[in-house]
């Protein structure tokens, strides 16, 4: 069975990676506006990285300029810091809580049913930012993909798939998705999982993901939407592994700053359209 998502009372950023973080942080700067006034801490999770030793330096620097009132580097590289009450006591004081780039499965290798894990969830359910670029990102929703050719990867078995962190449902989340040629990948989970919404983020673009479930894209970068729920046939189910995937009536977006979409109601939003539904918003 999957994570339950928790009900956010806090938003989501997805960020597809290769995002500014040395001159203008347009996105950064985003991510820390979206924090409460009187939480202004940032707990950096450098768990998906194999390098978090120079990572880490790079976000706090960044996060610092933004006006973070403290800055909490957390390389986080096992199960047993999985479990630190440290870690966890630094996490339940921040307002933002990002997530590095890196390898997906190992953050959720590390990080699943952790005590990290379960305050992570318990702060963003009681307000607080969580973001995560690249792998990061991809974590996020309670699927994820974890490994898949770009080039030709709708192919039955073509795209390889686990629970992620479980921080919100209904989605399936890839990264650096125009830079690498990852539409194939995506599609590959459109036609088995119909119910999923793919969200291809490119890079130095993001998306906000309000706790009324609609998305805003954000950054200079295109965001992608391959949305399968009004699938009309797929070959997939009859397929030996490695044969190639038939689809009809697979819908795409593109999505830039300041559009959005209502992921429960499957619907695209102009600027005018996002304004109005976040103004409505709870």
């Amino acid at each position: 069975m999957a994570p339950q998502s928790p009900t956010a009372a806090g938003p989501l950023v997805a960020i597809g990676g290769a995002e500014d973080r040395t001159s203008d942080l347009e996105i950064l700067k985003q991510v820390f506006s979206l924090s409460q006034p009187d939480s202004r801490e940032v707990a950096v999770i450098a768990t998906a990285s194999g390098i978090p030793e120079q990572i880490l330096p790079i976000y706090a620097t960044a996060f610092g300029r933004l006006g973070a009132s403290r800055v909490h580097a957390l390389a986080i590289q096992s199960r047993e810091q999985a479990a630190d009450a440290r870690n966890v006591t630094l996490i339940r004081q921040s307002g933002v809580i990002f997530f590095t780039g890196g390898d997906q499965l190992r953050l959720t290798s590390i990080l699943g049913g952790s005590p990290v894990l379960e305050a992570v969830r318990t702060r963003l359910a009681t307000g607080a930012v969580v973001a995560g670029t690249s792998a990061g990102a991809a974590a996020m929703p309670g699927t994820m993909i974890y490994n898949g050719c770009a080039t030709d990867a709708l192919r039955k078995g073509g795209v390889n798939m686990t629970f992620g962190l479980g921080l919100v449902a209904g989605l399936v989340i890839d990264s650096h998705f125009l830079a690498r040629g990852r539409f194939t990948r995506l599609m590959e989970v459109g036609a088995s999982n119909p119910e999923q919404l793919g969200v291809g983020i490119g890079e130095d673009a993001g998306v906000i993901i309000h706790p009324n479930r609609v998305l805003e894209a954000i950054g200079p970068g295109h965001v992608v939407l391959i949305d399968s729920r009004e699938l009309a046939h797929t070959n997939i189910a009859e397929l030996s592994m490695g044969e190639a995937v038939s689809i009809e009536h697979m819908i795409l977006h593109a999505l830039v700053s300041g559009h959005g979409f209502d992921i429960d109601a499957r619907r695209y939003l102009d600027a005018d359209a996002l304004a109005t539904c976040l103004a409505e918003a709870p």
